[in-house]
């Protein structure tokens, strides 16, 4: 007999669906997808109306007809917080809210949910600590099934031809918030989810730098070279394109000169 205490269960897939080129979908992904009952979108407004029609195509090739489409409300987030972490942990709750709302009110016991993750879940992407959160705090039983995509990084060091890690280097991989304070004794850094230009508060003379952004899609842009003789070009780029799409998302890869 269940338990009547015990919080409703319900089945998630993150499907982690590769940079945004429905081509960039995995099968494993494309069968998943096509068994999904029910899948949630997250509204990020009116600014990314290219993401979501991206989203919208990959759903056409890959989901079944008629799969029902439950958007789902983005919590406002502060992005210039005093306090960085508390912000994310309080942006962190107010999401684990509204999705299990949604998944309770939208999605039976016996259905399948789905949320498409851009790139891969595992990287840098709040999905799995949401869904977490949801669990630990009794909202909802939520089983949970991860399918992995290709992520940014995979496609930036297809696009320049280079490997990550130089012979038996590590790869550290952090964010532009933390590059400057990171990138010391290290030989290769991936940094994502730099909303600014952290490459120009290093020293210059020491890095070569391997830049994307919007890999994968139409508005697809590389420059790779010398930080000292690329950085100021990169930047530039990146204020363009951010002015002309509204949005951008960009990842590269510094290697330090020998």
């Amino acid at each position: 007999m269940a338990d009547p205490a015990a919080p409703p269960r319900r089945s998630v897939l993150l499907i982690g669906m590769g940079v945004g080129d429905p081509a960039s979908l995995t099968h494993e992904a494309s069968a998943a997808l096509a068994g999904v009952d029910v899948l949630f979108t997250i509204d990020k407004g009116p600014a990314k109306a290219d993401l979501n029609a991206l989203r919208a195509e990959i759903c056409a090739r890959h989901a079944r007809p008629g799969l029902r489409v439950v958007e789902v409300s983005e919590p406002d987030r502060d992005r210039a917080p005093d306090d960085y972490q508390a912000e994310v942990r309080r942006w962190h709750t107010a999401r684990a809210e509204v999705w299990s709302r949604a998944l309770l009110t939208e999605l039976g016991e016996s259905d399948r949910g789905a949320f498409l993750v851009w790139g891969d879940p595992a990287l840098y992407d709040s999905s799995l600590r949401i869904l977490d959160d949801i669990r630990a705090r009794g909202l909802v039983d939520v089983a949970v099934t991860v399918i992995p995509g290709i992520s940014s990084v995979q496609v930036l060091a297809a696009r320049h031809r280079v490997p990550l890690n130089t012979v038996g280097g590590a790869v550290h991989v952090t964010t532009g918030r933390r590059l400057a304070a990171e990138a010391g004794g290290q030989d290769s850094v991936v940094v994502m989810l730099d909303g600014a230009t952290a490459w120009l508060d290093l020293d210059a003379s020491r890095w070569d730098i391997y830049w994307g952004a919007y890999l994968g899609g139409a508005d697809e842009i590389t420059i790779a070279g010398p930080l000292a003789e690329v950085g100021a070009e990169i930047a530039t780029a990146k204020q363009t394109a951010r002015a002309r799409k509204g949005w951008i998302m960009d990842v590269y890869l510094l290697r330090r000169r020998r």
